[in-house]
């Protein structure tokens, strides 16, 4: 056959270079019913926080799609057509969280990786307050942009750093105030009961270095860290989708890496359900609630519906 023409990319002299920091979103959203009966709009203030981030430089907004329903994918190629999103993946199956690492940290082509499960509400200086933490820590490994109480088996190299280098200040105690941890464990389905007592057996460690202050502890559904950091726990091997992505904050911490996170809440958990903030994020309003809002009435049919869930999907 004869070729028609000279391919026009030919003479194209200059391409666009990606920016330095790329925030990469994780997105799974089935069906819109039961548990995810209001992940739409939980996605749309994820976004939309992002899209209004203030920061001194460009970034790019990457969205992997793990096998959604059509309306969201639908939803996402709309974004991306009007160039809020600059670079979306569409998996046909859900990979997991692993699987989906595996993609995001090998092809976002930022220098910086700021990722984010789909259901953090951002304030608009999250990422100046995480690349900052970032760019002046030695060794560090993932920046999470709020302030809470993890695990401390999973920073102990952290404080190691702390205690060993003379130029950290090193604060303890109850340094969190206390609604602060509260809204965060709340998120978590906590009980008032159980938050009291979490808040009153842990304490915090609060690290100053250089003008620049850090909570210590990070975690693996929100953290911005360096590509080349992330690169080196490659590939994630996950048999089931959720429950084992606790591996990158241990295997972090083992490999003597900073885990550390801003010493303001820039970043709120969602979960599954819009507050008034939330709300505000999508302008969504609603007059009255239904009886399946009542707090009691919604605990027991989520909690039905989270079984029946189980039922079906778990052993698949």
């Amino acid at each position: 056959m004869t070729r028609i023409g000279q391919n026009p990319a030919k003479f194209v002299k200059d391409v666009v270079k990606p920016s330095r920091i790329t925030v990469a979103v994780l997105n799974y959203i089935p069906f819109l019913s039961g548990f995810y009966a209001e992940m739409d709009g939980v996605l749309k203030a994820c976004l939309n926080s992002i899209y209004n981030t203030k920061i001194d430089e460009p970034f790019d907004v990457l969205v992997f799609d793990n096998g959604s329903c059509d309306e969201i994918k639908q939803f996402l190629l709309k974004e991306q057509a009007e160039g809020r999103i600059q670079y979306l993946y569409l998996s046909e199956k859900n990979l997991g969280k692993g699987g989906a690492w595996n993609i995001i940290f090998e092809g976002a082509p930022g220098e910086i990786i700021a990722y984010t499960d789909n259901d953090c509400l951002f304030t608009p200086e999250w990422l100046t307050q995480s690349v900052k933490i970032l760019e002046t820590y030695p060794n560090v490994g993932m920046v999470t942009a709020r302030p809470f109480r993890t695990n401390p088996e999973l920073y102990t190299s952290t404080l190691n750093w702390a205690d060993s280098d003379k130029d950290v200040e090193h604060e303890q105690g109850d340094i969190i105030p206390f609604e602060v941890f509260r809204e965060f464990d709340l998120s978590l389905g906590q009980s008032e009961e159980e938050i009291k007592m979490h808040y009153q057996e842990t304490t915090d460690h609060k690290l100053t270095y250089r003008g620049v202050s850090a909570l210590v502890g990070a975690s693996h559904w929100q953290f911005t860290a360096y590509k080349d950091k992330l690169h080196e726990f490659l590939p994630f091997r996950m048999d089931r989708p959720m429950g084992q992505v606790k591996q990158l904050d241990t295997r972090m911490n083992e490999k003597g890496y900073l885990r550390l996170m801003t010493d303001k809440p820039c970043a709120m958990n969602m979960s599954n359900t819009l507050d008034n903030s939330a709300e505000a994020a999508v302008h969504q309003t609603n007059s009255k609630k239904s009886i399946y809002e009542i707090p009691v009435v919604k605990k027991v049919l989520l909690g039905l519906y989270n079984r029946i869930f189980h039922i079906y999907y778990d052993n698949r």
